[in-house]
């Protein structure tokens, strides 16, 4: 894993602006703390900051094949054993045993079609002297992070906005248009809070010459007919599941799993420790906690039990070394924090402790590990969380997480009217939502509620999932950690996609599929339990904390952040009794502060028309 960064321009000589790519790939230095390294030629620069995980000695970047191609990548290709045989039959002579150097030489071999011989997550440029062309790839389910920036005479790239924003060339300018998909939350493609900056899209090929900047999509979620019976379904998943897992827990530094206690991560460590097992190994795991959350937890309606009863359970019976990450108020609401989060995302996103307790999990991880197995996804690819349940959420004619979550409603009351006004949220969403729908293809045998289901998981799939790869990768590469997604394998989108739902919950419950392929690993308590999402203090002093920081912020009345933010709405919150402060008015609270913060830091020049 690792952060890269690039500049092409067929009209200035860059080897005169060394000085600028090692300011771009220096910004990455927390992507890749191991090794950093330039590669620059007179129409083009090549930035790489490593996290060494595979052949750590042998794995330096940029690489090049003298004549032919230089390349940067960041991710991991787990079939890099089967490709790097394949290719030695092909007559490719390999110096190193990374999967970096069989990437390259995959390229070589087969131009940008090597996207069809990979199975991994990875964002990854390559310079192709032979054309002097740009390719840039980004994998299927986009996993890893990948922007570009087009200049008048080539283009900027980077796994990160901030590695172009040390362009000078690239200008700091935020616009309507950013800022309304940054609150509406629905992944609009492409999206980059900053103007004139692009994401790669998932699943994506941006070819950059002389003649311009071109995109090819090399995989999307097709349709395609399920004609496995149930129990030859739910066999599938079990052999996917564990092919997936052992894949993904090779490396040549220590590796642990995310355990929460739900039946995602639960499935992951259950498959993982066995898998060590066999190697005469201990599978370590962490989780995260809150000071008092057990003693002190209280139902509500996202969440009806606390964590740590479960995770204790799947801990004695994997037997694994198991670490709570437990964390207080003071901690969560620390406003050095909140500012490493923000940096690390290069945006507002107003969550809160949802972040803040996130980066500190994977801070501590870092501490005693370098690869993390994740249980992200799963409720995307089997369709777990509640709202697909609910008839309401499915047919509600717009992005199902907004229904139920309040994400975008959560803003409006602590906006200004004008600025409500100019971003007109409801129909940015609208318009959206019916772009995102008008992309799903469909079977003439569906019926009719199979085709909304479909739609319903083509957006999550699509949609959401990005939200939250994104968020987990900039989180947990802010600190070094390189955290993988078993449930982001595509194999197993394909497949779950196109199995119907009455055959996803053929017991009457979510994820059933999930559930009863990988019972064998699993405690009863988590086979029973339903779902619940990523834990939030419960504790009234983190909403104490943030109304004491939002009262300086309020202070300055003439600050930018009131350009966006109503003063009286924020007074409101700031002045109410802590125990009294709801999950929608913390979070109101949050984006207050992340939103100062951010002005803090990046200075943005606001285009607000």
């Amino acid at each position: 894993m690792c952060g890269i960064a690039g500049w092409v321009s067929f009209g200035t000589d860059l080897t005169q602006r060394r000085e600028v790519i090692d300011a771009m790939t220096e910004t990455m230095a927390c992507r890749g703390p191991d090794d950093s390294g330039t590669w620059v030629r007179p129409n083009v620069a090549l930035g790489h900051r490593r996290l060494a995980i595979i052949d750590l000695p042998g794995g330096r970047q940029p690489m090049a094949e003298a004549g032919l191609a230089a390349m940067v990548y960041s991710g991991e290709a787990y079939n890099f054993t089967e490709l790097r045989a394949e290719l030695s039959r092909r007559g490719h002579k390999f110096e190193t045993d990374s999967d970096t150097e069989v990437v390259l030489h995959g390229y070589l071999e087969w131009g940008d079609e090597v996207v069809d011989h990979l199975n991994g997550m990875y964002a990854f440029a390559i310079w192709d002297e032979r054309d002097e062309k740009l390719v840039m790839i980004r994998d299927r389910m986009g996993i890893k992070p990948f922007y570009y920036y087009p200049t008048p005479d080539g283009v900027l790239f980077g796994s990160e906005p901030k590695a172009i924003l040390a362009n000078p060339l690239a200008r700091k300018v935020v616009d309507t248009d950013g800022l309304r998909e940054l609150m509406a939350m629905t992944k609009a493609p492409g999206w980059s809070l900053w103007k004139g900056m692009h994401e790669v899209g998932p699943g994506t090929i941006v070819t950059v010459d002389r003649s311009g900047i071109r995109t090819r999509t090399y995989w999307k979620l097709d349709a395609k007919q399920h004609t496995d019976d149930q129990e030859t379904t739910v066999e599938r998943v079990r052999e996917l599941m564990t092919d997936i897992v052992h894949r993904q827990l090779i490396a040549d530094v220590p590796r642990c799993v995310l355990l929460s206690g739900g039946l995602d991560s639960s499935a992951v460590t259950g498959l993982a420790a066995a898998r060590l097992a066999e190697q005469g190994e201990q599978l370590r795991t962490f989780s995260v906690d809150f000071l008092g959350q057990e003693d002190n937890f209280k139902p509500d309606e996202m969440r009806d039990t606390p964590d740590s009863p479960f995770i204790r359970d799947v801990a004695q019976l994997v037997g694994s070394d198991h670490k709570d990450i437990v964390l207080n108020p003071a901690e969560l609401s620390n406003p050095e924090v909140r500012r490493k989060v923000l940096t690390a995302r290069d945006i507002p996103v107003g969550l809160g402790d949802f972040d803040t307790s996130l980066y500190l999990l994977f801070k501590a991880i870092r501490a005693e590990s370098t690869v993390a197995l994740s249980g992200e996804s799963a409720d995307e690819v089997f369709g777990g969380y509640r709202w697909f349940q609910a008839e309401a959420a499915a047919s509600s004619g717009t992005f199902p997480w907004l229904e139920r979550m309040n994400l975008t409603s959560a803003w409006s009351p602590h906006l200004t009217e004008e600025f409500r006004r100019i971003l007109d949220i409801p129909s940015f969403v609208s318009d959206q939502y019916s772009t995102a729908v008008a992309q799903v293809m469909h079977l003439d045998s569906e019926t009719s509620h199979e085709r909304r289901m479909r739609t319903v998981c083509h957006l999550h799939l699509t949609r959401f999932v990005r939200i939250l790869l994104d968020r987990k990768d900039r989180a947990s590469m802010a600190v070094g950690l390189e955290v993988r997604v078993p449930f982001c394998d595509h194999r197993l989108v394909e497949y779950v996609y196109n199995t119907p739902w009455s055959m996803k919950t053929f017991d009457g419950r979510e994820k059933s599929l999930l559930r009863h392929a990988t019972k064998h690993v699993l405690p009863a308590s988590v086979r029973d339990r339903v779902k619940s999402p990523y834990p939030s203090t419960q504790d009234p002093g983190y909403a104490a904390a943030l109304q004491e920081q939002a009262n300086e912020v309020l202070s300055q009345r003439n600050h930018p952040v009131f350009a966006l933010m109503e003063h009286s709405a924020m007074r409101r919150l700031a002045e109410l009794a802590p125990a009294e402060v709801t999950l929608v008015e913390r979070i109101g609270l949050d984006r207050l502060l992340d939103l100062y913060h951010w002005f803090e830091l990046y200075s943005p020049e606001l285009r607000l028309e």
